[in-house]
């Protein structure tokens, strides 16, 4: 059931959970992913890179192939389609192409010109009935060659970013993207807990949550956490089980080399991993 995001994560905010953002990358991510959060009866978030769609020949690709699998798997839970990390142009690409759900990610922006952009996105998104997540503070790491410091975000203009009218937002506290560094200082609760003081109701969004631990996932949750975003994690163990299962010899067994049997084994690790998320952030059950 294709829906835009506000809802659910206002829900989620409101029940002191959170709501697992899974990037796709491909059918098997789709449907992965999609299945998971049905058998769960979880509420689920499919997050989009510009790059990954543009992997997809393009949003409207995606959007097709989403609405398609929704409808032929039965999918009774909400499931948003939400651009990530988006920009501007991209963002009206995607009001366009039907996603239900937008990111428009302009903290590498003078914060004055974050605000106007938003501000535009805002009225857009909500004139067709999409959700939309705003940034401030920079990620760390890289995504879709976007890199970022990993610095924390000002309180002061996360207020601002959101009296702008957007549904969630996305404040910088010391999270990355991609693997964590044994040097990690963690994330930064002091910052995380004087945000959620200025924007009260708001949800919040906690990207990089790969390699976060349990405990610091659980206490940002309780902090104003309710969206958090999974990607390389779902990459790294749909590699692992893909690598065991050619290196084992499997796909020289039979017609193991068939890329429903090949591709099988990774699909599977997916939805473990995805099984997990959603479980650790409470939203099973939440549908």
């Amino acid at each position: 059931m294709l829906v835009n995001a506000k809802e659910m994560l206002d829900k989620a905010k409101a029940g002191n959970y959170a709501v697992g953002q899974f990037n796709i990358n491909n059918l098997e991510w789709t449907k992965a992913v999609l299945l998971t959060a049905e058998e769960e009866k979880a509420p689920v978030i499919l997050g989009v890179s510009e790059g990954a769609g543009k992997y997809m020949t393009g949003f409207d690709t995606v959007a097709a192939m989403v609405k398609a699998m929704d409808k032929s798997l039965g999918i009774t839970v909400p499931v948003a389609l939400h651009l990530d990390h988006g920009t501007y142009d991209g963002a009206k690409k995607c009001i366009e192409a039907g996603f239900t759900s937008i990111m428009f990610d302009g903290s590498s922006l003078p914060i004055e010109e974050n605000i106007a952009k938003t501000k535009e996105l805002v009225a857009l998104a909500h004139k067709n009935g999409m959700s939309i997540e705003a940034e401030v503070g920079a990620i760390g790491g890289e995504e879709d060659g976007v890199i970022g410091m990993g610095e924390c975000a000002d309180p002061q203009e996360c207020k601002k970013v959101a009296d702008l009218g957007i549904d969630f937002l996305a404040a910088g506290i010391g999270n990355i993207h991609g693997v964590y560094p044994d040097n990690w200082k963690g994330l930064q609760f002091d910052v995380l807990a004087e945000i959620q003081k200025l924007t009260g109701t708001m949800p919040l969004v906690l990207h990089g949550g790969t390699g976060i631990p349990d405990d610091q996932i659980k206490k940002a949750i309780e902090l104003g956490v309710s969206k958090i975003n999974v990607n390389t994690e779902c990459q790294l163990v749909f590699a692992a089980a893909t690598r065991e299962y050619i290196e084992a010899g499997k796909d020289k067994q039979g017609k193991g080399f068939d890329p429903r049997k090949l591709l099988l084994p990774g699909t599977e690790a997916i939805k473990a991993k995805v099984k997990e998320k959603i479980e650790l952030f409470g939203s099973n059950g939440k549908a």
